[in-house]
């Protein structure tokens, strides 16, 4: 549990300023950077949010380690809350070179060059939230996620079915290393030979 103390030691600027967002705008200003920093109501000290111009993009969330000095960053698309960006620092003028970068709509390639702490998690924005495109992003976070992780066979297992024309239609999530179509979608019957789907959005989408 962290104490009073431990803010002390690791956060005196954050203590002084009174929120993390203080700090973080104050950093801000420094770079001359515009950034919409808001303080999170629930625990002030330790987060804080920055909105984004881009509809299509939550605010992306700034989130203090509670056992020594650092901060991590999630960027979330808002159709279904899927993260876009992540990563941790504990360097403050990273963290809103990232946070103005998202605000601004900055495209999520460019963001990492600006702030290379920055993890892409491999899907890309659809604006338009059509459910082919967020099928083939979620796809593509699973093929980098593969890649990335020390499990040749997992990233075997998600190459042979991003293969495969009638598995890649599908939109796949994991749960552990078991792959399959998400939770809460609605389930779409076989169409009959000849006949063409009716693309449909997924719940919650605008």
């Amino acid at each position: 549990m962290t104490t009073p103390a431990d803010q002390a030691a690791f956060y005196p600027d954050v203590l002084a300023e009174g929120s993390l967002a203080a700090v973080l705008q104050a950093a801000a200003d420094v770079d001359g950077l515009s950034v919409p920093v808001a303080v999170s109501e629930s625990n002030p000290l330790y987060g804080a949010t920055v909105a984004s111009n881009v509809p299509c993009r939550n605010r992306l969330t700034v989130s203090a380690y509670t056992w020594k000095r650092r901060w991590s960053i999630r960027g979330e698309e808002s159709c279904q809350g899927m993260e876009l960006i992540g990563g941790d620092t504990d360097d403050v003028a990273q963290i809103v070179r990232a946070a103005q970068a998202w605000h601004g709509g900055t495209e999520l390639t460019e963001i990492r060059r600006t702030a290379p702490f920055v993890h892409l998690a491999g899907r890309f924005e659809v604006p338009d939230h059509d459910p082919a495109q967020l099928a083939e992003s979620e796809w593509q976070h699973l093929r980098t996620r593969a890649a990335e992780a020390d499990a040749p066979e997992f990233q075997a297992l998600i190459e042979a079915a991003y293969r495969e024309p009638a598995l890649r239609a599908l939109y796949p999530f994991t749960r552990g290393r078991r792959t399959r179509t998400r939770g809460g979608l609605s389930p779409v019957p076989p169409r009959p030979a000849g006949t063409r789907r009716t693309p449909r959005r997924l719940p919650g989408c605008g």
